[in-house]
């Protein structure tokens, strides 16, 4: 049997268009099953729109819209979007759909009958921006919410609690001693702070509110959209509809999120599972922000970057690229276009598309050999790839297979095999088997251009294994330069 590999991205909010952010998530999540997939591992891959939100809701109202056609119309744009990102998810989950539903239901019934949901008075701050509730600490100097810099509403009412504190010290404990659980490093120390001095028994319902699952022991109340949509990671792969699929994935190797959805995904979360009697996920990996051009994304300001709008301006797989060459994952980040412009220019122009070129057009000038000397393969660093990409270090994966494309370019310059046509074929060998390499290594980040290259070199593209000097079996067929540069 394969060993399998469960990645999930967080199901996002469906009251805007994504933009590079969301993308930025999303891809990460693709690269990362990509490789596993290379990896022969049996590879399931969520992502999806969380719809029982009450942003949803006002979103609707503002357009005139039902609620039900305003989410059906927000998730095509969220679906075209990651087509146009070449994302290769396995699943697209809606909390809206029935499946999600029931699972919903029965991990609710199961909390409530293990007597961690009691009936209690809510009185505190909410912010709708965050669909979370507020304390002193999450607010700035004008009591504003620190994220969104909107003051929260004050809410007094009876809902259902779940009885998150009864778990705070066992999940203390397992975050101490399994310190590969949240990662990076500093966002585990943030946890366990709040965990210690935070973390407390939280509101999971809503009285009489318009939208959302209705709780099934109180027919007044809606189940509360963070109680609801973490509940999706086991509703996507079965939970409550489809057991042996369920028990096949779960747990995830790896929720991917960004760093201000951390407590809900290692607190409550984790909190959650333990009182369902559910194995907890392996990681919990919180990457940062991205800024624009040095500044937060903001519809006031008007840098919000659509990707979609991107690419119709810049190769797809181009901005694949440049968010994970030079954004070091795990850490906040900028994106500029005129770095995008100088990647494309400088590293996908300069050095791989001209290498690609100029080793197809000495094969077809000179010949090849199919097998000979494997003089470039003590340059590859596999290992040190694959080990930077199940650290999810992509930038450092890709700085490796970029030293290994510089490497092979300064081979031909080295060779000169147009000076020599005795050593021309062995050469050519030589390049061409780095060439059908670098189209593996690239593929989860370039997956596109990793094709073309194959089918340039007269090649499938195999899988990681595969990286390894051999035969060379490929018919040569040159065609255009993989990229252009831009202005």
């Amino acid at each position: 049997m394969k060993r399998k590999f469960y990645i999930t991205t967080p199901i996002y909010y469906v009251n805007d268009k994504p933009h590079i952010g969301h993308a930025y998530t999303t891809i990460a999540a693709d690269i990362i099953a990509r490789y596993y997939r290379l990896k022969g591992y049996d590879v399931f891959f969520l992502t999806g729109t969380d719809e029982n939100s009450q942003k949803n809701v006002e979103a609707a109202k503002k357009v005139g819209m039902s609620v039900k056609k305003y989410l059906d119309e927000m998730a095509k744009i969220w679906k075209k979007t990651w087509k146009v990102l070449n994302i290769s998810y396995d699943y697209f989950i809606r909390t809206t759909n029935t499946k999600h539903k029931k699972g919903v239901i029965k991990f609710f019934k199961k909390v409530y009958k293990k007597g961690d949901i009691y009936l209690g008075q809510y009185s505190g701050l909410y912010c709708v921006a965050c669909e979370a509730f507020l304390t002193k600490r999450d607010l700035d100097k004008q009591g504003l919410c620190k994220l969104h810099k909107k003051k929260p509403i004050e809410i007094k009412e009876e809902n259902y609690f779940f009885a998150a504190s009864k778990y705070k010290e066992r999940l203390i404990k397992f975050i101490k001693k399994n310190k590969k659980f949240i990662e990076p490093e500093g966002r585990r120390n943030a946890v366990l702070e709040y965990l210690e001095k935070h973390f407390q028994d939280i509101s999971i319902t809503r009285y009489k509110a318009e939208w959302g699952i209705t709780s099934p022991i109180d027919k007044n109340h809606k189940i509360y959209v963070w109680f609801d949509a973490l509940i999706n990671y086991l509703t996507g792969i079965g939970y409550g509809w489809d057991e042996k699929k369920f028990k096949k994935y779960w747990p995830a190797d790896v929720h991917l999120i960004a760093k201000d959805i951390l407590k809900f995904h290692a607190a409550l979360w984790p909190a959650m599972l333990l009182s369902a009697g559910l194995p907890l996920p392996k990681k919990v990996f919180a990457h940062g922000f991205l800024t624009v051009d040095g500044q937060k994304m903001s519809k006031t300001i008007g840098n919000v970057v659509d990707p979609v709008e991107l690419a119709k301006k810049y190769p797809v797989d181009a901005i694949r690229f440049y968010l994970f060459r030079h954004i070091g994952f795990g850490e906040d980040g900028d994106f500029s276009e005129e770095k995008l412009k100088e990647t494309i220019n400088n590293e996908l122009v300069n050095d791989l598309g001209n290498l690609v070129y100029r080793v197809l057009s000495l094969a077809e000038k000179f010949g090849y050999s199919k097998y000979g000397k494997k003089e470039l393969e003590k340059k590859l660093k596999l290992r040190k790839i694959e080990k930077h990409m199940e650290r999810l270090e992509l930038h450092l994966a890709l700085d490796e297979i970029w030293k290994f494309v510089k490497e092979t370019n300064r081979y031909i310059n080295a060779k000169k095999p147009w000076q020599n046509e005795r050593i021309a074929k062995q050469v050519n060998y030589n390049l061409l088997e780095a060439l059908r390499i670098i189209a593996i290594l690239l593929y989860p980040f370039m997956p596109s251009t990793s094709l073309k290259i194959c089918k340039q070199l007269g090649v499938k593209l195999g899988s990681w294994k595969d990286c390894k000097f051999k035969r060379f079996e490929g018919k040569i067929k040159k065609g255009e330069y993989l990229f252009v540069k831009v202005k």
